[in-house]
């Protein structure tokens, strides 16, 4: 109930302390009078801000308000920091609290003793100070099985489409053009189908891994998983708020350095911005699937959450490592975090985030990764040695294997020195899903009799098939589900002998590694984990940090990844 004291406040607004309220007179009337500032923010507000130490407004106000203003801001600063010390933020702060408390006391009358929510009860085991983080990491675990165990059956039988009825079918139109059997269904078939097929076959664990996100998030976890974090930040320099970015890096890099903006500090920003590509975003997560059922197929979930653990303790370590060196005279800033209420997410919610976020990987498919597929392709048929003539060339004479042999020797330590994943690698600085792309166009032109596209069938035949296989993914992929707790339903079967990829894919790592294919295989998982952002990324951490912060993102994160991969595969061959 609202009382004639709260009642008043229309009549007897907010005042600070003399001094500060001195201060924010003169500056507030400065800052009208400066037509620069006083056409774009009002000018009590700035005054505030400018005293509160808000870096990006005190820039604006350097560059707006020119040298006089500037001047006059550092005389008030001066003379407050005088009676408050480096607490004038707090000491603002602090007056607003206890205003909107005097307020709220006399306005709002509580209960004796406040009813323990449905989300107390919750938070006093999720946000438990030693249950927390084991609760969080079962959480994760939950969902990296779902994107692997449940979703596998879903990309098995979306590849099986690509590379059978579609490639068909793409064969069936040209031919009517009088287009077939030349350069033109080389391209559309080993460039467009192979290039962008082999990413759009893991379209179902984006939408898993994105339904996951989605729930948690709508749920109100999301928040506490910040919470949870905040010790595991400050060993970092940070704290929790910082991980909310890290979060969203788990989904894509770009959206996650943008996201520091909601950070106070620049010297937060930054390094959470270093930070973030060290989580491993979707784009990887393709090439782990395909790493990973090729090599390690009973163990693919348990590499892929181990892999996700990785970037963590990467960023753990590099944190601890910056805030120790670039960042050691900076102070530290207080984390405040409202936690919302639980909610059971709704399904148009829970729809409209994986629609969006999956959309935006199809648009990339069909534009950055189709142009990078056509390049691919292009330097694949252009022949350098031998008696190949374009569109129809060795892969190992071409173009391509040219290029690509120019790096090799930087990865040849790390067990994986082949011309086909150094330039899937070199590929994958464009977007990392490019990496599965290249594999299957390098591979699959290698491997192009084992599985010909030719066979008879009609078109009845294949859409049968279709629908026969979608309808046995959903049957493994509900039989696979019980397995997330560790029941499983699934007979056990002896690993099928792999075809098509998967065998070429085999063969050139034992080939580069000496015969230890499946050690070089976690090297480059390892490596692809932690290299150089995508340039998409880059753009956004100087758009946001600037040229030089870029570079200590593109060179560092290079000489980790090299260095990372290269005591897993040395490592691995003292130990065996």
């Amino acid at each position: 109930m609202m009382t004639t004291s709260a009642m008043s406040f229309n009549q007897a607004p907010f005042r600070y302390p003399p001094p500060i309220e001195t201060e924010l007179n003169r500056l507030a009337d400065l800052f009208a009078q400066t037509p620069g500032l006083a056409d774009v923010y009002p000018p009590r507000w700035l005054a505030i801000q400018a005293l509160e130490g808000d870096e990006t407004l005190m820039h604006d106000i350097r560059r707006l308000g020119g040298s006089a203003v500037a001047a006059a801001l550092d005389e008030s600063l001066e003379r407050l920091r005088a009676v408050y010390g480096d607490d004038l933020d707090v000491a603002l702060v602090d007056q607003r609290y206890r205003f909107v408390h005097t307020i709220a006391t006399q306005a709002v009358r509580r209960p004796s003793t406040a009813p323990v929510t449905l989300s107390d009860r919750i938070d006093r085991v999720v946000t438990h100070r030693w249950l927390g983080i084991p609760i969080f990491l079962a959480v994760m675990w939950v969902v990296f099985k779902l994107t692997t165990d449940v979703a596998s059956p879903f990309v098995d039988w979306l590849d099986s489409v690509l590379s059978g009825p579609v490639s068909r079918w793409v064969v069936a139109l040209l031919a009517l053009f009088g287009a077939d059997g030349g350069w033109i269904e080389s391209l559309m078939v080993d460039g467009v189908v192979a290039g962008v097929g082999g990413i759009l076959a893991f379209v179902p664990v984006l939408l898993t891994l994105y339904f996951a996100l989605a729930v948690l998030e709508d749920s109100g976890y999301m928040a506490r998983a910040a919470f949870v974090m905040d010790r595991l930040m400050r060993a970092l320099g940070l704290h929790g708020k910082s991980f909310l970015p890290m979060i969203v890096g788990f989904g894509c890099s770009v959206p996650a350095i943008y996201a520091t903006r909601t950070l106070d500090s620049r010297r937060d920003r930054i390094l959470t911005g270093l930070l973030v590509p060290f989580m491993s975003c979707s784009a990887r997560l393709p090439v782990y699937v395909l790493i990973a059922m090729i090599f390690f197929p009973a163990q693919a979930g348990q590499v892929i959450f181990g892999l996700y653990l990785t970037g963590i303790a990467v960023a753990v370590g590099m944190g601890a490592l910056l805030r120790h060196t670039l960042f050691r005279h900076q102070p530290q800033t207080p984390f405040v975090l409202e936690l919302p209420p639980y909610r059971m997410p709704t399904l148009r919610s829970v729809w409209r985030q994986m629609w969006e976020r999956t959309s935006s990987f199809i648009r990339k498919a069909g534009t950055v990764i189709l142009a990078t597929s056509i390049i691919v392709w292009l330097l694949l048929a252009i022949p350098v040695s031998g008696e190949g003539r374009f569109g129809d060339t060795p892969v190992d004479q071409s173009a391509f294997a040219a290029v690509a042999n120019g790096v090799t020797p930087v990865f040849a330590p790390l067990g994986f020195g082949r011309w086909e994943t150094s330039g899937a690698l070199v590929t994958g600085l464009i977007a990392k899903e490019v990496v599965v792309g290249t594999l299957a166009q390098v591979y699959g032109g290698a491997e192009e009799e084992v599985a010909p596209l030719d066979e008879p069938a009609t078109l009845a035949d294949d859409l049968t098939g279709i629908a026969g296989g979608f309808g046995a993914a959903v049957g493994d992929a509900l039989r696979a589900l019980p397995g997330i707790v560790g029941i499983n339903l699934v007979e056990a079967e002896e690993e099928p002998v792999a075809e098509g990829l998967a065998v070429a894919v085999r063969s050139g790592f034992m080939a580069s590694s000496g015969g230890h294919g499946a050690l070089a295989a976690l090297a480059f998982l390892v490596f692809v984990l932690l290299y150089t952002p995508c340039v998409a990324a880059l753009a956004a951490n100087r758009h946001e940090f600037g040229a030089p912060w870029m570079l200590v993102s593109l060179l560092g994160q290079f000489a980790i990844a090299w260095l990372a991969a290269f005591i897993v595969f040395q490592g691995g061959l003292v130990l065996r």
